[in-house]
């Protein structure tokens, strides 16, 4: 921002005179909406050994970094002719090898790398690119002179921050957003979609194209899961897919479908298990012959991960004179690989002034040669002598700085800018910005986006009329759309975790209802002073499908609230934390397929449970279910009055009722247990948890007996409540799950189910049922729950079985690396 003189340079002038009229406090004002807004968003970057584990927040800062228009065609010039310059050495390496044969790379820099995959060699990729999309590490130096620190050319991660990152900074600074004229980063996006249909090796209108991803655990889940959002394709992982015959298929619903292009975000190595690394359970077996013969595009193509990191950036200038006649337009810091003699003593000799990084790993982290002690550059220039090639050294430099946002002033931090290039029809497309990582520390080595770094920037490049109306008038539209209302290309996968998110979401209203009317009336029988009737609360309540702390009998009857409330905040426990854990894991496995309201409802459905640990019972803990039970029901409105009715509304709609069928039975059988009379079986209760106390009032006008609660419950096709309500429900969707796939005209296992269970619901008496017998108590009701208990989850097996396929599940045999 400050140029040599100490002025702020001219392209930042507007901002920061705009900026300086903002007072710290609305500073923080906006601030606090920007990171309301990341949390809301769900924008995580999980970083492993984090103890926030998955839920690690993205670190963004609110003030951008401002590149001038000058600076910016020097840097898109550079990266465009880097990215050239990479696809013809992958092409070479993977070829004729030209370039080992004349000196240019050494053989054992090739040969040494793990990421030289030896069964990518001799042959083309499908659309004949290597190199779909790259990124370049950049930082400027004291000079004013851009220098390439890394490449990332295996599956470059970082644009969907990016994206991310500009939509948050533009809420929280529109006024300075519209006033820069900021370029548009849809474009790239909208570039990058257009290119991948070309790649198809099948001439069709409308390839289907995947974005292959490790899953949720894998550090940049979140960006998977929006680039699928943003690019319109579908998020798999290597269990969705299988190869027959040399082509790759989705495991769709409605059986195989053929995968045209995968976009690849799942390391080279991990890709097949066939072919490369055989402890892998993150690929498909058989996909690298299948991208070999021409049958499926790989973008990027496996193998490309050769040239990620330094190793090779040593010899750029070499190779760019040799393969394109010109020096580099963005040259590489100084880089030394220890693999070559002379090299290796130059590192030895100047650790003090380098930093130090392993060659073909580049997610490891670099050593500062200058704070390491004595003993520790003893043993790293033991290890540099022992296996020279494993060691790649680079000379930082002086770099400059940039203005952060800290506690309400500005301070200076260095960063690295991440740059991003995708290859089109018309040659390579420069994001106009990009992800601008932020540290504390002199070595940008140590601030990559892997290790977390210190945060992220904003990279703005002030536009200009003439170059939005070219744009504008360049910009390409979609071809004709082949008109339909379906979606039968859903993943199995996908279909089981929408299935089990209506299951946990309605075990956590369930167990909300349990917990808060046992919490009212314990308090209400503490109140009073009967420690005998807050037992007999809590037992019955048991009874009635409530988990309860194992010694909670022995426990002091005022301190049982307390003790059960506790028990179920605690998540290893089978309790309320528990089902909301389990649901929100299903959650990230669907990033892609929720909506953006559905994900901040269930991201404040955490919140409100774990506010809940820090009420005491003498506030309005009360309160706070009631709030837990608003979200839940907030949740459910949205997949009742959003969703399409497709199969993956089937499978969460279902997988509700079934969850709340079950419940039912088990709730009324425990009512039943061991009662004497009817006098003893809980009817005000009953109605209270399954929300039924008006609808039985304003039916009845008197006080609950046994055969108008098991008519309203069990067998009143009106009551969104009750047994038979789930089941007919259920029933529609199976015969529309059996209309989607094969329809043989014959009815499946799970109508088969369907029809018994209706039959017995519409046929049972209730008259029967609350038939008390001097020697058998309630006999009749008991057999028939216990009957409709079995069918209900002989159903569950059976969807499982006809529509989901589950991995083989094995322990990996090694540490997962860490994706670039």
């Amino acid at each position: 921002m400050i140029a040599a003189n100490g002025s702020v340079r001219p392209h930042w002038q507007p901002f920061i005179e705009s900026l300086m009229r903002f007072d710290p406090a609305e500073m923080r004002r906006r601030w606090d909406l920007g990171q309301r807004l990341l949390r809301d968003n769900g924008v995580t970057y999980n970083v492993y050994g984090d103890p926030a584990g998955l839920d690690r927040p993205w670190q963004l800062d609110p003030l951008p970094v401002i590149l001038s228009r000058e600076e910016w065609d020097t840097i898109t010039q550079g990266v465009i002719q880097r990215a050239g310059l990479l696809e013809t050495i992958l092409d070479d390496l993977y070829g004729p090898r030209s370039l080992v044969a004349r000196g240019l790379v050494p053989s054992a820099l090739l040969h040494a790398n793990p990421d030289f995959l030896r069964p990518c060699h001799g042959w083309a990729p499908a659309g004949g690119k290597r190199l779909h999309t790259y990124a370049a590490d950049l930082a400027r130096g004291h000079d004013g002179r851009w220098r390439v620190v890394g490449d990332r050319t295996e599956n470059p991660s970082g644009a969907g921050y990016a994206l991310e990152n500009r939509a948050i900074v533009s809420r929280v600074l529109p006024e300075l957003h519209r006033s820069h004229q900021v370029e548009r980063l849809g474009p790239y996006f909208d570039a990058l979609y257009r290119s991948l249909p070309s790649l198809s090796p099948r001439h069709t209108d409308d390839p289907r194209i995947v974005l292959l991803t490790p899953g949720p655990y894998n550090a940049t889940y979140f960006e998977h899961a929006f680039l699928a959002r943003q690019l319109g394709v579908t998020l798999v992982q290597g269990e969705d897919l299988t190869v027959r015959d040399n082509h790759v298929y989705l495991k769709a619903l409605t059986g195989l479908q053929r995968v045209d292009v995968i976009l690849r975000r799942t390391g080279g190595s991990w890709c097949d298990p066939l072919e490369l690394r055989g402890d892998s359970t993150l690929g498909v077996a058989g996909l690298l012959q299948s991208a070999r013969v021409g049958n499926v595009a790989v973008a990027n193509a496996i193998g490309t991960g050769l040239l990620d990191g330094a190793s090779l950036m040593g010899f750029m200038p070499a190779l760019s004179q040799a393969l394109l006649g010109q020096p580099l337009i963005l040259a590489s810091v100084p880089t030394w690989w220890c693999g070559e003699p002379d090299a290796c003593r130059h590192v030895i000799d100047n650790l003090e002034r380098l930093i130090v990084r392993p060659a073909f790993v580049a997610r490891d982290k670099s050593l500062v040669g200058a704070a390491l002690t004595s003993p520790e550059a003893a043993r790293l220039k033991t290890a540099i002598t022992t296996r020279p090639w494993d060691w790649v050294a680079q000379e930082i430099g002086g770099t400059s700085t940039v203005p952060v946002w800290t506690g309400g002033f500005l301070e200076s931090q260095h960063c690295v800018i991440r740059v991003f290039a995708t290859n089109t029809d018309k040659g390579w497309q420069v994001l106009p910005g990009g992800l601008a990582r932020l540290s504390a520390e002199r070595d940008l080595m140590t601030t990559r986006l892997q290790t977390g770094g210190g945060g992220s920037k904003d990279v703005w490049i002030s536009s200009t009329g003439p170059r939005d109306a070219a744009a504008a008038a360049g910009r390409v539209r979609a071809p004709e759309v082949r008109l339909t209302r379906d979606n039968r290309d859903l993943p199995s996968r996908v279909a089981d975790n929408m299935f089990w998110l209506g299951r946990y979401l309605e075990r956590c209203e369930s167990t909300t209802r349990l917990l808060r009317a046992t919490l009212s009336h314990m308090e209400e029988a503490l109140a009073q002073d009967d420690a005998k009737q807050a037992r007999e609360t809590l037992v019955m309540m048991g009874l009635l499908g409530l988990h309860l702390p194992t010694d909670s009998l022995r426990t002091a009857a005022e301190t049982l609230p307390g003790t059960l409330l506790g028990y179920h905040l605690d998540g290893a426990k089978p309790g309320l934390a528990n089902a909301v854990d389990r649901m929100i894991r299903v959650v990230t496995n669907l990033r892609d397929r929720l909506s953006a309201d559905t994900w901040r409802a269930v991201q404040r459905l955490r919140e409100e449970v774990g506010a809940l640990g820090h009420e005491s019972l003498d506030e309005d803990v009360i309160g706070r279910l009631n709030s837990v039970l608003m979200v839940i029901q907030a949740i459910n409105g949205l997949a009742m009055e959003n969703m399409t009715r497709g199969p993956q509304w089937l499978f969460l709609d279902a997988g509700r009722r079934l969850e709340r069928a079950i419940a039912m039975v088990d709730t009324l059988s425990g009512a039943l247990t061991d009662a004497e009379s009817e006098d003893a079986v809980p009817l005000e209760l009953l109605l209270e948890l399954w929300d039924s106390v008006m609808t039985y009032r304003s039916r009845y006008l008197a006080s609950p007996r046994l055969a108008g609660v098991l008519d309203l419950l069990l067998c009143d096709e009106s009551n969104p409540r009750s047994l038979a309500f789930q089941v007919t429900t259920m029933a529609a969707h199976t015969d529309r799950l059996a209309a989607i796939g094969d329809d043989s005209g014959f009815y499946t296992p799970a109508q088969k189910l369907m029809t018994i269970l209706l039959g017995t619901v519409r046929t049972t008496d209730v008259a029967i049922l609350s038939r008390f017998e001097r020697d058998a108590g309630y006999h009749d009701a008991e057999r028939l729950l216990d009957f409709l208990r079995s069918r209900l989850w002989e159903l569950s097996e059976q969807v499982t079985r006809t529509y989901f396929t589950h991995a083989q599940w094995r322990l990996p045999v090694t540490r997962l690396e860490v994706l670039p």
